[in-house]
C-alpha cells in the first residue's frame, strides 16, 4: 500500500507541475472593447487574426446607452475569462477600459484610436479640451441619442475603408447615449496598470494631438500609424501587432511600475 501511495502521490504532484505549467505559459485573453458609433462587429479583422496566432478572444457588445452599462457588461466579460487580461479599447471604448481595467485580472491596457480620461473626466470634458479645428459630423441629438452624418461618415470616421464597408457601417451606426458622453471616471486604471496606445495620424474623430496628450499623460507605450479612426477595420495587422507587444512586455512593465 506504500508503494500504491507513493505512487498516486507522485502522479498528483506531477500533474500539479504541468497545470502550473500550462497556466505560466497560458496567453492572455484579449478583451476587445467597441467605441461610439458601431458594435464590436468591427474587430473581426483582428479577432481572426489574434484567434489564427493563439489567443483567446472575448468581444464585447455593449450598448453606449451609459458609462456605468458599459462598464459592467465589461467587467462581466473580464469575469468570464482565465486567466490574465488584456484589455482593448477603440475610441469611447477607451474610456470604458480605463474605469473597468481595475480588475486584478486586468494585465495591461490597449488603447486604439481611443480617449483616456484622468480621474473625474468625461468625454464631454475632454472634447472641450481638443484642438479647435473642424470636429467630427456629429448630428444633433435625438431622443438622447447621437449619430454620425451618414454622408460625412466615411470621411470622418472610415477614410482608409474599403468604401462598401464604410458604407455599411454609416448605415448600421449604433447611436451613442449622451449619457455615455457624461459618464466620469473614478480610478483611471492607467494609473496603476502598463498601457499602449496605438494612434492614427489621420484621425478626423479624435485629434492626433489629443491621443498623443492622453498617451503622455498616462505613460503609455506609444506607436503612430498613418491611418484612420477606423485603424481597427482597415489595418487588424498593424492593432494587432501592437496588442501582442504589450502581451509579451507585460511582465516587465509591471515590474518597471
Amino acid at each position: 500500500m506504500n508503494g500504491v501511495t507513493s505512487s498516486i502521490a507522485s502522479l498528483m504532484v506531477g500533474a500539479a507541475v504541468t497545470s502550473s505549467a500550462a497556466a505560466a505559459h497560458r496567453p492572455p485573453t484579449i478583451v476587445l472593447v467597441h467605441g461610439a458609433f458601431v458594435d464590436g462587429s468591427g474587430w473581426a479583422g483582428v479577432h481572426r487574426i489574434l484567434r489564427t496566432a493563439g489567443y483567446p478572444v472575448v468581444v464585447v457588445q455593449h450598448t453606449t446607452v451609459s458609462l456605468a452599462e458599459d462598464v459592467a457588461a465589461t467587467r462581466r466579460a473580464i469575469a468570464s475569462c482565465d486567466g490574465e487580461v488584456i484589455l482593448v479599447g477603440h475610441s469611447y471604448g477607451g474610456v470604458v477600459i480605463t474605469e473597468a481595467g481595475s480588475n486584478p485580472k486586468v494585465s495591461a491596457l490597449v488603447y486604439i484610436a481611443a480617449f483616456a480620461p484622468d480621474a473625474g473626466e468625461s468625454v464631454s470634458a475632454l472634447s472641450a479640451n481638443a484642438p479647435k479645428n473642424s470636429g467630427p459630423p456629429i448630428l444633433p441629438p435625438n431622443d438622447g441619442f447621437l449619430v454620425l452624418d451618414k454622408a460625412k461618415f466615411a470621411a470622418a470616421f472610415a477614410a482608409d475603408v474599403a468604401p462598401e464597408i464604410a458604407s455599411f457601417m454609416a448605415d448600421s451606426q449604433l447611436p451613442w447615449g449622451v449619457q455615455s458622453l457624461e459618464g466620469k471616471i473614478t480610478t483611471p486604471a492607467w494609473k496603476t496598470k502598463p498601457s499602449w496606445f496605438l494612434v492614427p495620424s489621420e484621425d478626423h474623430m479624435i485629434p492626433p494631438e489629443s491621443q498623443r496628450g492622453m498617451a503622455a499623460r498616462a505613460g503609455a507605450q506609444l506607436r503612430e500609424v498613418s491611418g484612420s479612426h477606423a485603424i481597427y477595420v482597415s489595418q487588424p495587422q498593424a492593432v494587432v501587432a501592437w496588442i501582442e507587444e504589450a502581451a509579451r512586455k507585460i511582465p516587465a512593465a509591471v515590474t518597471a511600475r
